[in-house]
């Protein structure tokens, strides 16, 4: 039991807020997603519990929903500039997608020489069963009221008006995301034009491209800002009972296949 008297100073303190899984909205017993509204207390007490001299963000994320990583993000700003804690990212496996749009929500970013970062795009994938229902005597009856009401629609061919709706709502989300990147990253990224097509790049790369700030990991970078004696909190958000004793049964099979797809992008 540590015992510390009034008038010692206490040692620099760094909140660390582990953003690891999936980004979605809402989660699900027994799987790592992320979400602002199960992420909010987290990142509260981060900022506001015992006068932090930073908060820490260890970010192991494929990406997912693009409002819940707006959410997140601005939520930690805000808080950021309110409370005046400067808040570094350290990336893991993979901070990619919406789990890169995480990563700018820090002043700074650190990546692993193995780190795989970047993929600022919007992805849609969905498949088309309208060719196997025909061979198998299968009708499809749907009836709407407006005639874009059953846009791609899976189970009938793809039509080029629904694809051209698609990628027009695609592109405002690409752009929401770019201007996200560029007004966090500004003048430290690289002029090349391939910087927002989707692709990733690891480690120094990243860094080579402005979307990293260096090579480190949490404990020597904040012990060479804030000193040897700096200690760490590790937060995070509490996990349902039935999680704790890993029973999965629950899980929604379909958001399951689609997490490990997500996280089998990037050979993880």
């Amino acid at each position: 039991m540590k015992i510390r008297l009034p008038f010692m100073k206490k040692p620099p303190r760094v909140a660390v807020v582990p953003l690891s899984g999936m980004i979605v909205a809402g989660g699900r017993i027994g799987s790592q997603a992320l979400n602002d509204a199960g992420l909010a207390p987290v990142i509260e007490k981060a900022f506001t519990r015992g006068k932090p001299d930073a908060v820490a963000l260890l970010l192991n994320s494929p990406g997912g929903s693009p409002v819940q990583s707006s959410l997140i993000a601005a939520r930690i700003r805000r808080l950021a500039a309110e409370k005046n804690v400067p808040v570094f990212a350290f990336v893991e496996d993979v901070a990619a997608s919406g789990g890169y749009w995480l990563a700018t929500a820090a002043d700074e970013v650190f990546v692993d020489t193995s780190s795989i970062v970047g993929s600022i795009g919007v992805i849609s994938a969905s498949f088309g069963f309208h060719e196997l229902m025909s061979r198998h005597g299968i009708e499809r009856r749907v009836h709407t009221a407006g005639k874009d009401k059953s846009i791609l629609d899976p189970f009938r061919p793809e039509r080029k008006e629904d694809v051209k709706r698609l990628t027009a709502l695609q592109q405002q989300i690409h752009d929401s995301f770019i201007a996200q990147v560029r007004e966090r990253r500004g003048n430290r990224l690289a002029g090349d034009d391939d910087l927002f097509t989707g692709d990733i790049w690891v480690g120094q790369a990243a860094v080579d491209k402005g979307l990293a700030d260096g090579i480190g990991h949490l404990v020597p970078v904040m012990k060479s800002r804030l000193g040897d004696k700096v200690e760490f909190r590790m937060l995070g958000p509490r996990r349902p009972l039935l999680a704790r004793f890993g029973a999965r049964v629950l899980d929604d099979a379909h958001a399951m296949i689609e997490e490990r797809a997500l996280w089998a992008r990037y050979g993880l």
